[in-house]
């Protein structure tokens, strides 16, 4: 298995955990007396399950996976590969530490880390096909 296909694979595995770990405090009816404005954490969990989790189980799995591009670049532009596991996880770092901080406090001035991880994602995103699309070919 491709190195960057296990970066990813057990990156998305952390995220995982990380996304079950928010689901049981959040689905708890508060039994240790946190502070009510847990709720700002909903969109961090949807975003480790979702973004961590299962786009980068699927990224890993496709990396490694899918039809080879050529002999000579089988996985076709791994910096881009790379490009594109480095742009996916600095846009949901910024997600996880942004958005509660905009939630809980909009005069933090943290919008710029929601919008800039929605780029970053976004870029991530359009990497990963413009790397992956020609892989994707019949036999």
């Amino acid at each position: 298995m491709p190195t960057l296909a296990r970066t990813f694979i057990k990156t998305a595995l952390v995220y995982f955990v990380v996304a079950l770990a928010l689901s049981v405090l959040l689905s708890a009816q508060n039994p240790l007396g946190l502070p009510s404005n847990l709720n700002a954490l909903r969109p961090v969990y949807f975003h480790a399950f979702m973004v961590g989790w299962v786009t980068q189980m699927i990224f890993g799995v496709a990396y490694w996976m899918f039809p080879k591009f050529t002999k000579e670049q089988p996985r076709r532009n791994e910096r881009l590969a790379w490009a594109v596991y480095w742009l996916i996880n600095a846009g949901l770092a910024l997600r996880i530490i942004g958005e509660p901080l905009l939630t809980l406090n909009p005069a933090a001035n943290a919008g710029w880390m929601v919008a800039l991880s929605a780029v970053l994602q976004f870029a991530a995103g359009w990497g990963f096909i413009i790397n992956t699309w020609s892989r994707v070919k019949e036999r």
